[in-house]
């Protein structure tokens, strides 16, 4: 009885979820999107944005970020980095660019402190009534900060505003992979999410934020380690108004090994687990309720990913012991791979079918920013075979540390696997 329910569970949850973000998705692009011009709406006015951008040791990319943002049609602009005690050339490479861009500033930081702790030292030394933080991979499109300004001069409670992340190394099939995720499951995701009010997690990797909204709750928490989840949660807690848009492209670098990969979803896990344990008095607060889906999808998005582990070494121990049992191995190996699997028969056709459907309703949508976006549908038919089993097993692997660690330590940080460049 118990492994029925457990099967049930692993099969019906992706199904109902899939379900739920395909019409969040869609729903929010009949609303929001489809109508919208792709010139960004005439602003009353232009107030200052400072320009965040934290690195360590990105010798190789932060020029390109750099150019990127000097390069953007916003032009009340200041742009800070933070060498965060890179150990490599960046410092060197920073200097070269303050040749190019005498209006550039830099703060070096001798010690790693974390990225939280640059950042909120950085906004210090910052003047502007509108802050966008952007990872040192990344390169801004040049009229995604002006999509930014307006929802923050239009909407006085909006505290912060989520980009649109784009890969933009795709030469491995590992990265073309992530490519699909970024718009068939994140994309499709952050749509639903803001419909219902409430997101997860604003993009580390290009965000806007309200500076008065940022000081309110108690700047960048330097103890987390997804710093990005944790600021979500707490402008939310705090009733601020966070916003998805589209239009706010940057282009990223993914992880292009697999160790990369794993260490990348392993922090994002451990910070989901640690962002739900810290909020854990949303459930005693009845302004907090639009929350509170959020809140229970992550959990049982957490234990479908245990129940999926589970299911998977039962089917495996279960199905490699009958086949040693009897000499027909070919034979016996069908006649029980059904036995525990939720993806066996019917069951993996249905998935098969609202995965498609997912990817393709995505592409669609998001065609409109990434006009290449479809070269690379016939890989994502990889998406469900590798990374459902593959993010599964990080979450697994993360959850004691997210559940456990010590808050009161900092969260220092290291430049992730930048991916693979020409």
């Amino acid at each position: 009885m118990l492994e029925t329910w457990l099967v049930s569970y692993v099969f019906y949850y992706p199904v109902i979820m899939s379900l739920v973000w395909l019409f969040g998705g869609i729903c929010f692009y009949v609303r929001r999107e489809r109508h919208v011009s792709k010139e960004p709406p005439v602003l009353k006015r232009h107030p200052l944005v400072s320009v965040l951008i934290p690195a360590h040791n990105e010798e190789e990319t932060i020029a390109d970020a750099v150019h990127s943002i000097f390069s953007n049609r916003y032009d009340n602009l200041e742009v800070i980095v933070i060498n965060d005690a890179s150990t490599d050339g960046t410092e060197t490479v920073l200097q070269e660019l303050l040749q190019e861009y005498p209006h550039l500033r830099l703060l070096h930081l001798r010690k790693n402190m974390g990225k939280a702790h640059g950042l909120n030292l950085a906004l210090a030394m910052s003047h502007g009534e509108i802050i966008v933080t952007l990872d040192a991979d990344s390169m801004l499109d040049d009229r995604a900060i002006e999509w930014a300004v307006w929802h923050f001069i239009t909407f006085p409670r909006v505290g912060a505003v989520t980009g649109n992340p784009r890969v933009r190394n795709r030469s491995t099939l590992l990265a073309k992979i992530q490519t699909a995720e970024y718009s068939s499951v994140i994309g499709l995701i952050k749509r639903a999410q803001r419909l219902m009010g409430k997101v997860m997690t604003v993009s580390g990797v290009v965000a806007a934020w309200r500076r008065s909204a940022i000081v309110h709750v108690g700047l960048w928490d330097t103890v987390a380690i997804t710093d990005d989840i944790e600021m979500t949660w707490k402008l939310e807690t705090h009733f601020w108004d966070i916003r998805y848009e589209p239009n706010m492209i940057c282009w990223m670098l993914v992880p292009e090994s697999i160790r990369g990969l794993w260490k990348q979803r392993k922090r994002w896990a451990q910070g989901g687990i640690e962002v739900i344990r810290r909020h854990y008095h949303v459930w005693t607060d009845w302004r907090q309720r639009r929350i509170w889906p959020i809140y229970v999808d992550y959990i049982l998005g957490a234990c479908w990913a245990y129940a999926f582990f589970l299911c998977l070494f039962l089917w495996l121990t279960r199905t490699v012991w009958s086949c040693l049992m009897t000499s027909s191995l070919t034979h016996h190996f069908f006649a029980t791979a059904a036995l525990g699997n939720p993806f066996w028969g019917w069951n993996g056709a249905v998935v098969a079918v609202i995965c498609l459907c997912q990817l393709f309703v995505s592409l669609w949508i998001d065609s409109r920013y990434d006009e290449d976006l479809w070269k690379i549908a016939i890989w994502v038919s990889w998406y469900p075979v590798f990374y459902w089993m593959f993010n599964s097993f990080a979450t697994v692997a993360a959850t004691p540390a997210g559940l456990f660690r010590n808050m009161d330590e900092p969260a220092t940080w290291v430049s992730p696997d930048r991916g693979l460049r020409k």
